[in-house]
């Protein structure tokens, strides 16, 4: 089993605590730093928590061929070799440090998702208080254990992986101590249809594997991410661009700031929402209590007289007799004179 609850940077991630929002810069800096900080800045103005970067370079993460098995087919970015996507979409290492600078004067956790043993090495010079391992790299074993060995908290996106695979995963993670994890629920489709969402695989993870459990998002618009709220994640990751027809690298599936901030605030709403089991009435309720039914009175009645159905009901409010006693009233004789809307009680009846 894992943590259950945990906190980056003081933040409570877990049961109870408000799903964190983690705005995914990824490659949509545009290839300048000055786009990179401008899109921070708007994510902290549409009231992220946290931002996530991407750590590599082409030649860290693929080789430089042209060969059919290093070229991308049927998503976004059909027909161009993985080098070349990579190095449109790399964020370099010189811009980390403001990178994270700039986020951290904002208010914003800033953490990054690294490729290779060199990109942990520089996260680890800046402090980076969490780790997110992208989907291709959760069969990387030397990666999950680097990272593990920091022993700050780590983020797990499970695009693509089998349940074995995930399972070797969270253990390589438990056997190095550590038990801060989120597992992030993730369809490594770019964007994902909903039909192919498959959000109840995050109550399932949860319930399988004894951990947090969140989302990386790559649907289009809010609705798969408020969802997953509501099925129980902690995390919900987000690409995000200033806007989606400046022709970012992955624009064509990010937030746009305003989009942003509504997931945001309706992602808080919906855990507001979720609340608690209800067994017994609340405090809002109390003036409902009034209005539910019992048995009343329904015309003026004389000392002697029995009742029948025309003589009393089960209608609204309360203060008579409990519906279930019905029954047991009809044909009763009254002792004493009872007018009409009257609440029934014991006490009018005779033994």
């Amino acid at each position: 089993m894992f943590n259950r609850t945990f906190d980056i940077e003081g933040r409570k991630i877990g049961d109870g605590a408000p799903p964190l929002v983690v705005a995914e810069i990824s490659g949509n800096h545009g290839g300048t730093l000055e786009g990179a900080l401008e899109l921070i800045t708007a994510c902290a103005d549409a009231g992220a928590e946290a931002v996530k970067f991407q750590t590599y370079t082409p030649d860290t993460i693929t080789l430089k061929s042209d060969a059919p098995a290093f070229r991308v087919e049927g998503e976004l970015w059909a027909g161009r070799t993985l080098h070349d996507l990579y190095e449109e979409a790399h964020t370099p290492f010189e811009w980390h440090e403001a990178m994270f600078k700039h986020a951290r004067k904002l208010g914003l956790i800033a953490f990054s998702a690294p490729f290779d043993p060199s990109a942990v090495d520089l996260l680890m010079g800046l402090d980076a208080p969490a780790y997110k391992i992208a989907s291709c790299e959760l069969v990387d074993i030397g990666l999950i254990e680097k990272v593990a060995a920091t022993g700050k908290p780590v983020m797990l996106s499970t695009g693509a992986a089998t349940d074995k695979e995930l399972a070797e995963a969270l253990s390589v993670l438990k056997a190095h101590g550590v038990d801060d994890v989120c597992v992030l629920h993730c369809i490594s489709a770019y964007p994902t249809d909903m039909v192919d969402a498959n959000l109840a695989s995050i109550p399932h993870i949860s319930g399988k594997y004894g951990v947090t459990t969140g989302f990386s998002d790559h649907t289009l618009g809010l609705n798969a991410a408020l969802a997953a709220v509501a099925l129980g994640a902690s995390v919900i990751e987000k690409h995000v661009c200033l806007a989606r027809d400046d022709g970012a690298i992955d624009s064509a599936f990010s937030l746009e700031p305003q989009e942003l901030k509504a997931l945001v605030e309706q992602s808080c709403a919906v855990h507001t929402a979720i609340g608690r089991p209800k067994t017994e009435p609340l405090e809002v309720e109390k003036e409902s209590l009034r209005f539910r039914r019992s048995l009343y009175v329904t015309k003026d009645l004389k000392k002697g007289e029995r009742l029948d159905s025309a003589s009393v009901r089960s209608v609204r409010p309360s203060g008579g007799l409990h519906t279930r006693h019905l029954p047991e009233v009809l044909g009763r004789t009254l002792i004493q004179d009872v007018p009409e809307g009257s609440p029934l009680s014991w006490d009018m009846l005779e033994e």
